[in-house]
């Protein structure tokens, strides 16, 4: 072998070895901030760990919603007909929030049946509703064309 085959053989090598170590970490922290959504019923069959956070959507159950003025938490129950979600939440509530409106709560599942939230997400308009939510609610065949 000559030693500009050596060379570029090498060359190769060391830019491959590299290209595969760089995709290694990228993958590795990827699989780290993975956040998943879950519909309640999803969330029923799912085995879930305690430390990662989780994304649950759905409607937010009618005459649901409290606030505790002693303790600052907000309380809900999101549903898509077929299952709950409690949820709880320390922080400030989205304006658009409401009863019988689509909302994806972001936080630490307690249980398959509670969630701490650290993030609360509305809908913005009358017309909009998360993608998640929509395909989750029609699997469940709660999902009403408007």
């Amino acid at each position: 072998m000559s030693k500009k085959v050596k060379k570029r053989l090498i060359t190769i090598l060391l830019s491959s070895l590299v290209l595969i170590i760089a995709t290694l970490l990228i993958t590795m922290n990827l699989k780290d901030n993975i956040i998943y959504f879950y519909s309640p019923t999803e969330l029923q069959g799912a085995s879930i760990d305690k430390k990662n956070i989780i994304r649950v959507g759905g409607l937010v159950k009618e005459d649901s919603y409290e606030y505790n003025d002693k303790t600052k938490i907000y309380s809900f129950i999101i549903t898509d007909n077929s299952n709950d979600v409690d949820v709880e939440f320390v922080g400030i509530m989205p304006n658009l929030f409401a009863e019988n409106k689509g909302v994806v709560v972001e936080g630490l599942a307690i249980d398959k049946k509670k969630i701490t939230a650290i993030k609360v997400l509305a809908k913005h308009d009358e017309n909009y509703m998360p993608p998640e939510v929509i395909d989750a609610l029609k699997k469940e065949g709660q999902w009403q064309e408007k």
